[in-house]
């Protein structure tokens, strides 16, 4: 069940008709998402900008008259997946020529044209600011000048766009992304993210707020605010840490998280306002990506070792249980064996509960590509075993000592891995599998964690008398 759309606007109505029905039906999308949270609120966006002009969602590709693929450019592999599917969508447009076919997001930003000259059966490419256009751009790949109709828009550098007056389309359930903010000004040397998405521009409180009163109107009860670096909004009145008490006030909202973190941003007053509010996670996403001060001076992170392992221990001092994951690059060009080692030791005393490890992959585009002194592939594989080896160690240990404590869950649905199971998140973003058991989605329990394996906890329901 999709969610509704009530006091939203839309930037166009048409109501367009599929030509190849014999009846007047209304055309079909279907999207397809790779990526970030980010992608997919962008996603959801786009859902709702067709909805309201009549679309109508598909549930498969081949059952629909305009496939989108909405793009990730942050690892050349992400770039190759996409570029493989696109492949596998071909032999649809062979079969059915009126078929339209549309790249979006941060890939169609990076690579423009390029995807049009080495993929000609994709109709149209259009970056993540641009998405507004999107009924233009259909309208004028149907029209009989589809040949003459522009087939590429792409964000301009200083875009302002929020899409604040827009409302996404969602499959109702218990967790809903909300994009806060957009853009990133902080220009690390690996990443490609500012140049496809542009400056940081955040969205009024206000504006935030009345699309969480309408979430909990269409039923959720856990919100994650999103932004490429979220503790940097700034509204001209608000900071985060403002408007995250705000979101906690909203009435029917049963938990706030938020993603993801900048260290240099991440403020002691942020902290306390998770600290002081029962309905925000106690959980922060803080990438570090390196343990060495040299390299990510390199990077262009703007904060140290020593930095960071402090922002560490003023998380712990005000909150306690906490969640604290990150997200690690091996093999940055210039990284020496001592570097490296000084990663390993920084995840070893920090004793993060998860850890997303990457290989480097070098970004056109970006700065740390025209640095030389790069480290080999198999390197780059050795340290990243290594620090997965580690971190699941650490993972599993943190994990058992839980056993026997007790914890509140928010009840996302059924396990994945059995229909007799249901599975949770503690507020510190662990999840949790109630075995052989029926619980409603969107249900805070009470359970008593009875197992650990790996990554996941088991439990059992407290019933109260």
């Amino acid at each position: 069940m999709r969610t509704s759309k009530q006091s939203c606007r839309h930037t166009e109505k048409v109501g367009p008709k599929n030509n190849n029905s014999s009846c007047t039906l209304p055309m079909k999308y279907f999207i397809e998402t790779y990526g970030c949270q980010m992608n997919k609120y962008d996603s959801e966006l786009v859902a709702g900008i067709l909805e309201g002009a009549g679309y109508r969602p598909s549930l498969r590709p081949e059952d629909a008259d305009v496939i989108l693929v909405n793009t990730c450019s942050v690892r050349q592999h992400a770039e190759q997946r996409v570029l493989q599917r696109l492949n596998s969508f071909k032999a649809l447009k062979l079969e059915r020529p009126d078929l339209k076919i549309g790249v979006l997001g941060c890939m169609a930003q990076r690579l423009g044209e390029k995807i049009l000259v080495e993929k000609p059966f994709i109709d149209f490419v259009m970056g993540p600011d641009s998405y507004r256009n999107i009924l233009q751009v259909l309208n004028g790949v149907h029209s009989e000048q589809r040949e003459s109709s522009p087939k590429i828009f792409l964000n301009e550098y200083e875009s302002k766009e929020t899409y604040a007056d827009v409302c996404p389309v969602r499959v109702r359930g218990v967790n809903a992304w909300v994009a806060v903010m957009r853009g990133c000004n902080n220009y690390c040397t690996y990443c490609i993210v500012p140049y496809v998405r542009g400056r940081e521009r955040s969205r009024s409180a206000q504006n935030v707020i009345e699309e969480i009163r309408r979430l909990v109107d269409e039923g959720f009860v856990e919100v994650t605010l999103l932004g490429q670096n979220v503790n940097s909004y700034w509204d001209g009145e608000h900071d985060f840490a403002d408007l995250l008490a705000m979101v906690a006030k909203v009435e029917g909202i049963e938990r706030v998280r938020f993603a993801t973190s900048h260290p240099k941003d991440l403020s002691e007053k942020l902290v306390r306002v998770i600290a002081e509010n029962e309905k925000i996670c106690n959980h922060i996403h803080l990438p570090v990506q390196s343990g060495s001060t040299r390299i990510l001076q390199l990077m262009n992170r703007h904060y140290s070792r020593e930095d960071f392992l402090a922002k560490v221990e003023m998380i712990r001092k005000y909150l306690n249980p906490v969640g604290l994951t990150t997200d690690i690059i091996v093999g940055f060009p210039g990284e020496e064996e001592d570097d490296f080692r000084q990663t390993v030791e920084l995840v070893r005393e920090v004793e993060f509960d998860s850890a997303f490890v990457f290989k480097y992959s070098p970004r056109p585009g970006t700065r740390a590509a025209q640095f030389d002194d790069m480290v080999s592939a198999a390197e780059k594989t050795r340290r990243l075993e290594e620090i997965n080896t580690l971190q699941k160690e650490i993972t599993k240990s943190k994990n058992r000592q839980l056993i026997g404590q007790r914890g509140v869950i928010l009840v996302e649905g059924r396990s994945k891995k059995s229909e007799t199971d249901v599975m949770g998140r503690l507020e510190t973003n662990k999840i949790v599998v109630i075995p052989n058991t029926i619980l409603p989605k969107g249900k805070l329990v009470e359970v008593t964690i009875v197992g650990a394996d790996g990554v996941t906890l088991f439990g059992r329901v407290n019933h109260q008398n």
